[in-house]
Formats: C-alpha cells, structure tokens, sequence
C-alpha cells in the first residue's frame, strides 16, 4: 500500500513490493541498496501534525483535523474518541471528547517495536478496540521485508487505554499464514471476527479482502473466506497488482456493510468501495456479501482531494449524526507518501439503509462541528 521507488527502509508507505513489482514487469529492475528517493521518506519520524487554521466561528471546523495521518482509525468508549494512524515507526494514541480538534487532542506513544525481528519494521494501519473488557491494539509489520507482512496485537487489561501495561499477544495466526495488512475487528451477535487485506498465494498478485472467526481477540479459528477482490475497472487503477484493502465494518439496520479501499494508493484514484451481508447472514458464506459496482466516495480534484480512502467512521457525542473519517492527499501525484492527510465529514443514509457519503468536502470548507460538540 505504498509507493516506494527503490526498497530502503520505509515504514509507513505501503507497498515496498507493488512499485518493485511493477518495476520488474516494465525494465526487470530491482534496486535492492543504497540513499534513494523514496515516497513517504519522512515516514521514519514520529507523526508531527501541526493544528490546521482555526475557523473564526467556534461552531465550524475545517479539514484537514491533522495534516499528517494515514490510515486513521478513530473508536469511541465512553464519551472518549480514539484515534490512532500509521506512523510506521510506532504506535500513537490520540484521546479527544471532540473530534473537531483532534490536533490539539492529547497524545502519546503507547508502543515501541523491538530494533529487529518480525514486527520490527513497517508499522502500517493499527486499530485500537475494546473488546471481552479490554483494549486490544491491532497493527501489521514486519521485519523489514514487506513479504513478511503480518498482523500482530497487543492487550491492555487498563481501563484507559493511556494508562495501564501493553502486552504483546504477539502474531496473529491467520488461516495459510500469507501476507496481511489492514486488519479490523467486528463485535456481533456474541461474536468476534477479524478482516484483513491479504494475498491469495505468496506473491503480491493482488490483494484480496478475508474474513476469519475468531475464539477471543488474540486467536482466529477456522479458515479465512474471501469475500471481494478487485475486479471491476475502477478497482484495477495502478495494476498490477490489483488492490483491495483497509476494510471496516459499518453496521446499520438489518446490514452489515465493509467499506474498502480500493485501486493503488500511489494513484490520485484510490477510492472507497462497498459490500454488503444481512445482519442475519453467515457472515463467513462469500455468498452472503454482495459488491456495489460503483465506488462510494471518490476524488474531488477541485476540493483538493486526491486519493481519498482507509476510512473509519464514528458517532457525534449526541449520537444523532453519523461521520466518515478518511485520508486524503491535498495535490495531485502525492501517491503513498506522508502528506495524507485526516479529514472528516458528516455523512448520511439512503432510503435502502446503505451509507450516503456523497462528495468530498472541499480542503479548508467550513463545516459543523459534530452535534453534542461542546466547549
């Protein structure tokens, strides 16, 4: 899910292997050493956000909420939002009652990688969850090596999660052990399941998105079960490989919706997607999900929204309003690189119980703070 032009040590563009790929298909070139230029070379630093310009008015905001932040994820517990994002060097927490200034949230690194190993390098799209009483930190790494990506998790029995001990629970065993990124949790009728984007074989031909049953936050069970690939021409842009991922679960209705990232994130075309289950279904049937054939929320170049995807979505504090939190880079041809950015919008439902995203909102708009947002 990076754009790298040569493989140096990276961590939080995704895709030291695609361009690599793509390399070997145009001129069989393969630079394995040495001082490049690389997208996203300022991802070895610690994210270092500055406040985006204030609005006049306290009861509007404007994107972006961070100016540095890919693969956003944001919780809510308790009246607390949590927000965590690829650094990829280490895993940070924001704490916020109001999401509209998430950059003057509180923050801290809760986790450090060891200097080697597996999870060592490539920190990419964590996720914090609460779940059988505790806090359970989802994140993909490796040890330098992008074919050696997996998913790994970390429990915290505190709870604030700013307090407290992370323990490492160490590599998630996903059914076929293949290459996995962008896992998520879903809590549901009882249950835990756990989706990732991941490859079908042990090359990066394409990048699939998996479901998996799980006994408690730390152990899958069972196989994996495919449940969209990219296939439609709005998915393929950037191939090979072909790109499906950063999953998340949207619950709505009688519906269970995944919203997926969809097309290389080195295009200004990365895009949000759509499959849909009943609530009722056997989530872990393909048959059960169903793939809309049209992306749900796209490039608005006029906006300054380019590649927009990796969305995660939350409740206003009074719980009347739904929002869409996502990455986005401000220019054209930014690719993978750190220059994405956290922006948020209120979105809506159509009368058939899916998600109405609409249009980006234009970098720098005014628009209204989350309802319940008080000072």
């Amino acid at each position: 899910m990076s754009l790298d032009i040569m493989l140096s040590q990276i961590s939080n563009v995704k895709v030291e292997n695609k361009l690599i790929n793509i390399f070997r298909h145009a001129a069989n070139i393969l630079l394995l050493c040495g001082i490049f230029v690389v997208a996203g070379s300022s991802s070895c630093k610690e994210d270092t956000a500055s406040t985006p310009a204030p609005t006049p008015d306290k009861n509007k905001f404007r994107n972006p909420i961070l100016t540095k932040g890919p693969d956003p994820w944001v919780t809510e517990y308790e009246n607390v939002y949590y927000v965590t994002h690829t650094t990829g060097t280490n895993l940070k927490l924001y704490k916020t009652e109001k999401m509209s200034t998430l950059a003057n949230a509180s923050s801290k690194t809760v986790w450090m990688p060891p200097t080697v190993g597996m999870n060592a390098k490539n920190i990419w799209a964590p996720e914090i969850h609460h779940a059988n009483g505790a806090w359970y930190f989802y994140y993909a790494a490796d040890d330098g090596n992008n074919a050696n990506h997996r998913i790994w998790v970390l429990e915290n029995t505190s709870p604030d999660p700013f307090q407290g001990t992370w323990v490492d629970r160490g590599e998630l065993d996903l059914p076929d052990d293949k290459w996995a990124i962008d896992g998520t949790l879903l809590q549901h009728n009882g249950e835990l399941y756990f989706m990732w984007s991941g490859w079908e074989g042990d090359t990066d031909v394409r990048q699939d998105i998996y479901i998996a049953k799980m006994i408690n936050p730390w152990t899958v069970e069972g196989e994996r079960v495919r449940i969209s690939k990219p296939e439609l021409p709005w998915e393929l842009i950037g191939s090979p490989p072909g790109v499906n991922e950063g999953p998340q679960f949207l619950l709505h209705g009688d519906k269970i919706f995944v919203v997926y990232s969809a097309s290389g994130c080195w295009t200004d075309d990365y895009t949000l997607g759509l499959v849909t289950a009943n609530s009722s279904a056997n989530l872990l049937d393909p048959a059960a999900w169903s793939k809309l054939n049209q992306p749900v929320f796209s490039k608005f170049p006029d906006g300054q929204v380019f590649g927009p995807g990796h969305a995660s979505f939350f409740a206003s504090p009074d719980s009347t309003e739904s929002w869409l939190l996502y990455h986005a880079n401000p220019r054209a041809g930014q690719g993978c690189e750190d220059d994405r950015s956290v922006r948020m919008q209120k979105f809506t439902w159509k009368e058939d119980g899916t998600p109405d995203f609409g249009r980006p909102v234009a970098l720098d708009a005014d628009q209204n703070i989350p309802s319940g947002e008080i000072e």
